[in-house]
């Protein structure tokens, strides 16, 4: 699904981090943790083609990222949700419009029924008219999720989705991409948050990659 092969990357100032290399399989889960500025959201922003690797060879989809064309590369963003750290909305929309948008965009249908579905699977079945401002923190993460998986994607990507949130929410948040999880979706996680992937070992089989010393490492069975 997504493939590094001693992929580095610089922003100027030297490498942030070099010779990465690994696979994300179907139906996979995977946590990526590190100090902050370590390069989780670079590799997040790699997989779905936002950047370019300053060496080495990205592949998503099978197809290598350098050799897409704009349309190849829209036609795959397609196939993958993501859900950003800082969960923008346009305020002047519903959630529900919110959360629809991916779909609108790409002219593809999607019934009333369907996205109500949604919704009360994230527990905001009962704000479907609200608008993004009146939401908590935990909602907006919650409506952050649905938008990104509407699209049906095979593979969910979340940069640190529990970092405003209290630890019961945390574990709700979790809790429903393993579901997402169990019905086949691939999912990688970039957290600091040590309490979340050991909470999430309980109940999925997640392998854990920690950056160190500008490498991503496996994480050994201290978490």
């Amino acid at each position: 699904m997504i493939a590094f092969e001693d992929v580095s990357h610089d922003y100027g100032g030297g490498p942030l981090f070099r010779d990465v290399t690994l696979r994300l399989e179907q139906g996979s889960f995977h946590f990526l943790t590190g100090p902050s500025g370590a390069g989780k959201s670079t590799i997040l922003k790699l997989c779905y083609g936002e950047l370019q690797p300053s060496s080495g060879k990205v592949s998503v989809m099978g197809r290598a990222l350098a050799e897409m064309t704009r349309d190849q590369l829209a036609e795959t963003r397609q196939r993958i949700g993501v859900v950003h750290q800082d969960c923008q909305f346009l305020d002047h929309l519903s959630v529900a419009q919110n959360v629809g948008l991916p779909l609108t965009t790409t002219g593809r249908d999607l019934t009333e029924t369907d996205l109500s579905d949604l919704l009360g699977w994230v527990g905001l079945g009962g704000h479907a008219n609200a608008f993004p401002p009146t939401l908590s923190g935990g909602e907006r993460q919650r409506a952050a999720l649905a938008r990104a998986v509407i699209v049906a994607p095979t593979l969910l990507l979340a940069d640190e989705p529990t970092g405003n949130l209290d630890w019961d929410m945390s574990q709700r948040l979790l809790m429903l991409m393993v579901e997402l999880n169990r019905m086949g979706t691939a999912i990688v996680i970039a957290t600091h948050d040590l309490n979340l992937i050991r909470f999430a070992k309980a109940h999925v089989n997640a392998r854990v990659l920690r950056f160190s010393g500008r490498k991503l490492q496996i994480a050994g069975a201290e978490l």
